[in-house]
C-alpha cells in the first residue's frame, strides 16, 4: 500500500457521488435535459438518477415554475404537499432545500413575539401615563394617586414576567382546588375590579389536575376581557361544574350579545367594532393552555350573559 495514501478516505467512485452526502436535492442538467440527481433529488422525486438522465427537466421535475427556475436562474419558495422548498438555479444546476422546520420555528418565534406584545402593551400604557401625569405639578394626595397607580401596573408587569416563565417551563401539574387559584385571581384583579366599579363572583368549587400557574393565566385573561368588554358596573361571575371527568368554568358578563365567536380564538383575530390596544391573542393563548390539558375552549351566549367556557381535567373528592 502506498504510505501516502494511508488514513485517507476513499475517493468517490464517480465525480458526483459527493453530492449524494448533501441533504439538499441537487439537479445537474444541460440544454434541459437532466445529467444527474443526487440521492436526496431521486428521493424527492421518486425516480433514480439512471432513469431520469437524459430526460426533459419537465418530464420529471412536473412543474413549469421549476422549469423556467432551471432556465432563467434565481430563487424561489413552493408549498408541495404540505412541506415548503427553497429553490435556487445556477448555470446547469438546480439545487432544492426542504425549510419545512426552518418556517415552522420562524412562525412560532412570531407568535411569541405577539403574545409579549399582547401581554406587557397594556401596564406599559399605564405606567407611561403615570410618568406623564407626574410631570406636572399637582397636590400631594394627586401625586399619592397617581404613584400607587403605577406602583399597581409595575405589580401587573411583574406578573407578566411570571407568566412568561409559565409559557417555557415545562408543565408542572397537581392536584388543585379550582377555589385556590380563584383568591390568586381575584387577588391580583383587585385594582382592576375596583376600576371597573365591578363585582366578582365564584361559584362551587372542585379538584382539578393543572398546572396553577397556567390556570391562573387563563382566569386573568378570560376576566379582564370580562371587565374590559362588559358593562361598567356590572357582575362578571366564574362558575364551575361537573362534566363527566371533566370540570367545565365559565366566566360570564354582562355585555351585549356576540356573535361569531369561534373566529375570536384564532390567532390575531379580535371581536367587530373593538376599539383600542391589543393584538387578538388573549383566546387564542387561552385555547392553546387549555388544549394542551387535553380540554377544549369556547364561547357561547347562556342566561343572557357572553359566556367564556374552557373544559379542565377533573379529581374525584371533592363536592
Amino acid at each position: 500500500m502506498d504510505p501516502l495514501s494511508a488514513g485517507r478516505l476513499p475517493l468517490p467512485e464517480t465525480p458526483q457521488a459527493w453530492q449524494d452526502t448533501l441533504p439538499q436535492a441537487v439537479v445537474l442538467f444541460e440544454e434541459g435535459r437532466i445529467t444527474h440527481l443526487n440521492a436526496a433529488a431521486a428521493r424527492l422525486w421518486g425516480v433514480s438518477s439512471e432513469r431520469a438522465a437524459g430526460r426533459p427537466l419537465l418530464e420529471v421535475l412536473r412543474r413549469h415554475t421549476l422549469e423556467a427556475l432551471a432556465e432563467r436562474g434565481g430563487e424561489l419558495e413552493l408549498d408541495v404537499s404540505g412541506r415548503t422548498l427553497r429553490c435556487q438555479a445556477v448555470p446547469g444546476a438546480l439545487i432544492v432545500e426542504d425549510v419545512t422546520d426552518h418556517r415552522r420555528r420562524e412562525a412560532e418565534l412570531r407568535e411569541a413575539t405577539a403574545i409579549l406584545s399582547h401581554e406587557f402593551r397594556t401596564p406599559v400604557t399605564g405606567l407611561r401615563g403615570v410618568l406623564e401625569a407626574l410631570e406636572y405639578a399637582m397636590p400631594s394626595e394627586m401625586q399619592q394617586v397617581f404613584v400607587k397607580q403605577g406602583l399597581q401596573e409595575v405589580e401587573r408587569l411583574a406578573r407578566l414576567v411570571e407568566d412568561l416563565a409559565v409559557g417555557f417551563r415545562p408543565t408542572r401539574a397537581r392536584t388543585v382546588p379550582l377555589s385556590e387559584v380563584f383568591a390568586r385571581a381575584e387577588r391580583l384583579l383587585s385594582s382592576e375590579l375596583g376600576a371597573h366599579a365591578a363585582r366578582l363572583h365564584f361559584g362551587d368549587d372542585h379538584l382539578v389536575r393543572v398546572d396553577p400557574d397556567k390556570l391562573l393565566q387563563i382566569l386573568l385573561n378570560l376576566i379582564e376581557n370580562a371587565l374590559k368588554y362588559g358593562p361598567r358596573g356590572g357582575a362578571v361571575e366564574v362558575r364551575a361544574c361537573a362534566r363527566g371527568a371533566w370540570i367545565e368554568v365559565s366566566v360570564s358578563d354582562e355585555g351585549e350579545a356576540l356573535s361569531g365567536t369561534e373566529h375570536l380564538f384564532q390567532a390575531h383575530t379580535r371581536g367587530e367594532g373593538v376599539l383600542g390596544l391589543g393584538s387578538g391573542m388573549g383566546l387564542y393563548i387561552v385555547r392553546s393552555i387549555v388544549q394542551g390539558w387535553g380540554g377544549q375552549a369556547w364561547a357561547e351566549r347562556r342566561g343572557g350573559r357572553n359566556a367564556f367556557l374552557f373544559t379542565l381535567p377533573g379529581v374525584a373528592g371533592l363536592t
